[in-house]
């Protein structure tokens, strides 16, 4: 794999407008053997959003121009973009705190704060934002899976998903009990499982992640 299509590395991205804070906390980040990306704005952060897909987690200066943090997390919620963001600001505004978590921050830090204390919760953000990647990859993968199936043997996963023995999938499709067999054992090697309870668990969660999505589109 070419570096031009590798997947993105996890990283710590910070955005904050004074350079000598950006030159601190990179230097913090790296110390601690973190990947670190800096920006001066929200707007570069956001190109560079535009440019490509990015993992790990975001340290975000409250106070910046000509957008604040709090825009700039406002227009990762609208693109549904749920990295895990960390809130700097040496302004203690307790109300903007709340504001920040209720609408889905990992963290907020006011300054000062020890280079220990924000190195271990930048640790946990992407520890949780590795999690995260892992179970969108499984469910991508299972995804994919689905899609592999033919149109008949997605009616004999429904069937089978509900339970319902071979003779009567047979009867309910006007076919063979063995050609319910063969479809049913392709399904099964086609999702990964062993079992019809294994294949209501895929399906149930393949549907959760559906509704999901269409709910952070709303």
């Amino acid at each position: 794999m070419t570096a031009e299509h590798s997947p993105p590395e996890p990283t710590v991205h910070l955005v904050d407008d004074e350079a000598s804070v950006r030159d601190a906390l990179a230097f913090l980040m790296g110390s601690h053997g973190l990947a670190v990306r800096s920006y001066a704005s929200g707007p570069e952060f956001l190109a560079a959003l535009d440019a490509a897909p990015l993992r790990g987690c975001i340290l975000l200066d409250v106070r910046m121009e000509p957008m604040s943090g709090l825009q700039v997390h406002d227009e990762l919620l609208a693109r549904a973009i749920h990295l895990p963001v960390l809130f700097l600001t040496g302004h203690g505004d307790i109300p903007m705190a709340v504001d920040a978590l209720q609408k889905g921050a990992f963290d907020f830090l006011e300054k000062p704060f020890t280079g220990d204390a924000l190195v271990q919760r930048v640790q946990r953000a992407l520890a949780l934002e590795a999690s995260h990647h892992a179970q969108r990859a499984d469910h991508l993968q299972e995804r994919n899976r689905m899609d592999s199936l033919t149109e008949r043997e997605h009616a004999v996963m429904l069937l089978v998903a509900a339970g319902k023995l071979n003779k009567v999938i047979a009867d309910e499709l006007c076919v063979s009990v063995r050609t319910v067999e063969v479809h049913r054992a392709r399904v099964f090697a086609k999702l990964g499982v062993r079992s019809s309870a294994e294949v209501a668990t895929v399906l149930t969660r393949l549907e959760q992640d559906a509704s999901s999505a269409r709910g952070h589109k709303v």
